[in-house]
């Protein structure tokens, strides 16, 4: 008897493993607005992207009016009627008239918002105090019951190509700050980095702390390819950790580019109405205990 409770509990376990570990994406949907938003053809795979995950990260995110990711969302919990949606927003960001938003659309029943942070920080005095950041980071710490890890913390960045490395490096100093401020080292950056091809260099990969500081584990490494087209075979977007309770639950192989183009068998045009970059993605190990407990 004990052994074939034990065959049970283990199975359990196995099955919680597969159906509830936790997904977390970041997607820059390119220039999501209420174009877009009135698309049904573009919203009707942006469903089937979003529904996959637990948590995702938008970017670039175009609409004054905050009518587009209303209606995204309502539509996503049309469209997946066993979860509940919520969404938490940035400000609108960006040095002079173009602006965009950081958006992070999570499910209510795995993940609850303890903190958000808008990052602003000028550089030090002698450098023109000009901002480091086009897009200042967007930060939320997220408390989540069902995975082994119960407190992390996201930075949200989409990088400037003409700065993308300085602004890289930069995310260093947001990490310790927020180190110093909410006490955690389970932190998880993700985004559009413009981190490959024309954008970095072998000398400036160097200069660039989150790069030569082993601490720090990039989830998806320069030989992916997070773009549409298949003339290009750029790791544009990236999952970045540090911490080693979060590095400790990430499962073996999750993080990796979606393509969404092949997953739904679309022509380059059509998932390019879409969007040019794939989300990049990681999945987070259960807490079997709680899951058995209240799941099964």
């Amino acid at each position: 008897m004990r052994t074939a409770g034990l065959v049970l509990v283990v199975g359990l376990c196995v099955a919680a493993n597969v159906v509830f570990s936790l997904k977390i994406c970041a997607f820059n949907v390119q220039s999501f607005g209420e174009s877009k938003a009135n698309n049904k053809k573009v919203m009707g795979i942006l469903m089937k992207i979003l529904s996959r995950c637990d948590l995702c990260l938008i970017q670039e995110v175009r609409d004054s009016k905050g009518r587009a990711m209303q209606a995204l969302v309502k539509e996503l919990n049309r469209f997946d009627i066993s979860n509940s949606y919520s969404y938490v927003e940035s400000e609108r960001l960006g040095r002079k008239s173009y602006k965009e938003q950081y958006v992070y659309i999570y499910r209510n029943n795995v993940l609850k918002v303890k903190e958000q942070y808008q990052y602003s920080k000028l550089e030090p005095e002698g450098t023109n105090d000009t901002e480091v950041f086009s897009r200042e980071p967007f930060i939320i710490r997220f408390h989540s019951p069902t995975t082994l890890i119960k407190d992390l913390v996201l930075i949200g960045q989409h990088t400037s190509p003409k700065t993308a490395l300085k602004e890289m490096d930069e995310l260093y100093i947001v990490f310790r700050e927020i180190y110093r401020k909410w006490k955690t080292e389970n932190v998880m950056i993700l985004g559009d980095l413009n981190a490959a091809c024309s954008y970095v260099t072998i000398k400036g990969w160097r200069a660039v702390r989150l790069r030569s500081d082993p601490k720090f584990v990039w989830l998806i490494g320069d030989e992916h390819d997070t773009t549409v087209r298949e003339k290009t075979h750029c790791a544009y977007d990236r999952i970045i950790v540090r911490g080693r309770e979060i590095i400790s639950t990430i499962v073996p192989g999750s993080a990796q580019p979606f393509n969404f183009k092949e997953t739904f068998h679309l022509s380059e045009e059509e998932a390019l109405e879409v969007s040019d970059h794939f989300p990049v993605e990681v999945d987070l190990k259960p807490n079997h205990r709680y899951l058995l407990r209240n799941e099964l």
